[in-house]
């Protein structure tokens, strides 16, 4: 290796500090081992609905899918974890508590290490990867040293726990490459697997996308929660970190990050029924440029009524009432499930009448079955004194259900 080339590894490695990076690493350009774990785990249907990838799927092979004469591969690490203690209410998960999307945020603090190198190398080809391209971020920060992959399918460094997100830089200048971690320090914990709500590991290292609270309350935007495991999401609104927060390699995390990533008090929780009071343009104003965009106005108020109607918040019956007139049908769908977990009366009435007016199917799927599950939580708490009522009850859902 040139001289050139030590020198430019040494101060790419201090910039990389200054710019608030945790961890890097180099790995040449090669196709990663895990490439032939991703078309398995594409065939058995663990990707869920993102069929993007397996559109995709041969260009995550090699580097050179992006960066035709790819020879290097830098990865870089932000720790996010500020050491905030999560607040009782809906939960956001730890990476998006900041201002920030993280996205933005890597390439801004990556692209002068860009620099840099074009410095050395007037003519080098240089791209920057975070998250949004056919690259097994994962696989190549093994191939770094950065970390192994726990048995919850993330990157764990011994160094800062699993608290980070990654960049890659890939370029076609050589560079010193480290050792690749090649050992797993798991051991026989199964802390992960065994807190997971929704049972989303089919076995150690492997993810079901579709049974994941990250994938169902973020990357599913546009459908509801399968009815089966809305009771498993529990407090989650966007994201999940259980199987990180039961990881005993995270009590080494740091507890410092860049102010990109220090926790907002407004976004360690939400104020669940407050989202339903905003319009779309309010809406758009809080959360453009933040993760919490990504699964959209409708996403999102789809999740925090799940997450009302598991918490049973009684107090946001008028907004959920107001949510089955929301323009959207994911919103009105959800908000009928999270009524029916409230059994009030006000509420009940306005379902049968919501679903009167509903022309949607999938929303009036919704409502009768949030009718039904009302109409027998009040015959059981019913008296044999009350006939008369509960016979007008049963009239009351025979009109409904035949409508």
């Amino acid at each position: 290796m040139s001289s050139l080339s030590s020198s430019l590894d040494h101060q790419l490695r201090t910039l990389a500090v200054e710019q608030g990076f945790s961890q890097i690493g180099i790995a040449p350009a090669v196709t990663p081992t895990g490439f032939h774990r991703l078309l398995d785990w594409l065939s058995k249907g663990y990707a869920a609905d993102m069929q993007w990838m397996e559109r995709r799927s041969d260009a995550y092979r090699h580097p050179d899918s992006m960066l035709p004469t790819t020879r290097s591969v830098i990865m870089l690490a932000i720790n996010y974890h500020d050491g905030s203690v999560r607040q009782d209410g809906p939960k956001i998960a730890r990476y998006a508590w900041g201002n920030a999307d993280y996205h933005d945020v890597l390439k801004e603090r990556a692209k002068p290490l860009v620099s840099l190198i074009k410095q050395h190398h007037p003519g080098a080809k240089c791209r920057i990867v975070v998250d949004t391209a056919p690259l097994l971020e994962r696989d190549f920060g093994r191939l770094t040293g950065l970390g192994w992959f726990g048995k919850n399918t993330m990157l764990i460094s011994r160094k800062i726990g699993s608290w980070f997100v990654l960049a890659a830089i890939l370029t076609d200048i050589e560079l010193p490459y480290d050792a690749a971690e090649e050992s797993s320090y798991c051991g026989t914990c199964t802390r992960c697997l065994d807190a997971c709500p929704t049972n989303a590991f089919p076995e150690p290292g492997v993810l079901d996308a579709g049974r994941c609270i990250s994938y169902l309350t973020i990357e599913q935007r546009t459908e509801p929660i399968p009815e089966t495991l809305r009771a498993a999401i529990g407090d989650w609104m966007f994201g999940c970190d259980i199987c990180q927060d039961v990881c005993p390699w995270n009590r080494f995390s740091p507890h410092d990050t860049v102010e990109e990533f220090e926790a907002l008090p407004q976004r360690n929780t939400i104020d669940g029924p407050a989202l339903f009071r905003m319009s779309p343009d309010e809406f758009e104003q809080e959360f453009a440029g933040t993760p919490l965009s990504r699964p959209g106005r409708a996403g999102l108020l789809r999740n925090v009524a799940i997450v009302l109607g598991n918490r049973q918040v009684t107090n946001a019956e008028p907004e959920l009432i107001m949510a089955l007139s929301d323009p959207e049908a994911l919103v009105r769908g959800a908000a009928a499930w999270a009524l029916a977990k409230m059994g009030s009366t006000p509420a009940f009435l306005t379902l049968q009448q919501r679903l009167l007016d509903e022309t949607d199917d999938a929303v009036r799927m919704e409502l009768r079955s949030a009718i039904a599950i009302l109409s027998a939580k009040q015959q059981s708490n019913s008296s044999a004194t009350h006939g008369d009522g509960n016979r007008a009850t049963s009239d009351s859902n025979q009109k409904a259900e035949n409508s």
